[in-house]
């Protein structure tokens, strides 16, 4: 008995050192990936990514491939994500009651928009030439890139804490994943954006989502602890 929750223990101390590792590398890397790009961009040079890009795009390109990937840029767009967080705020509120979750996606999910529109003011990068659909604004970093990593990360986060199932849980997170990689795939075939905009857009998009929650996370554990004081203070009291 005494073995098997010590075993438990230290596999639970094992995970989370992995996590923390790797939560830190993924920051390390979207900061010096984001601010390596951004110098590029801010150059006004053209980036030989862009064109690869655009030619790998071009060579798979067909009707059906159009299709699907209209479809797919879809789940990054204003009116698929808007219903959806506010879908995803009323649970964790009403069904699974933990509004800390629920100030987390709003958090995410108007902080990386914010965080987006001034980073494309900053920048002033405009569009690619000839896109395949309609497009307004500025270019870098992408917006669907950025929001889907950050608003696709928080439901990874979310995964990975919740579903207690390892193979379901692992299965939904690689799932996950590579949706947010098709997400930011559609935007360079649909010409709308530069290979080096999406890259800029998982970066920040990423470093948000791991801003965001860490704070929160911080937030939410000193709250704990400056309410139970309190409470024993006028337990004491009544005594």
């Amino acid at each position: 008995m005494i073995r098997s929750f010590y075993k438990r223990i230290m596999a639970s101390a094992a995970l989370f050192t992995v996590e923390l590792i790797f939560v830190w590398l993924l920051f390390l890397v979207c900061i010096i990936g984001f601010l390596y790009i951004g110098a590029e961009v801010a150059e006004g040079e053209t980036v030989g990514l862009d064109e690869a890009a655009f030619d790998l795009a071009a060579s798979v390109g067909n009707p059906y491939m159009d299709a699907f990937i209209k479809f797919i840029t879809f789940f990054a767009s204003r009116q698929f994500l808007t219903p959806t967080a506010l879908i995803l705020v009323a649970y964790f509120l009403f069904v699974r009651k933990h509004r800390w979750n629920s100030l987390k996606v709003p958090v995410v999910a108007l902080g990386s928009i914010s965080l987006n529109l001034v980073l494309k003011y900053f920048f002033d990068r405009q569009r690619p030439m000839a896109p395949l659909v309609e497009a307004s604004g500025l270019s870098f970093p992408s917006g669907h890139s950025m929001v889907a990593a950050s608003f696709y990360g928080l439901l990874i986060y979310l995964v990975w804490h919740n579903i207690k199932n390892v193979h379901l849980r692992n299965t939904l997170v690689g799932l996950l994943v590579i949706f947010v990689v098709l997400i930011g795939f559609s935007r360079i075939y649909l010409r709308v954006h530069y290979a080096t905009d999406v890259l800029a857009g998982f970066a920040a998009g990423f470093l948000w989502v791991i801003i965001g929650i860490t704070t929160l996370r911080r937030l939410e554990r000193f709250s704990g602890k400056e309410i139970t004081p309190i409470v024993l203070d006028e337990r004491e009291e009544e005594e």
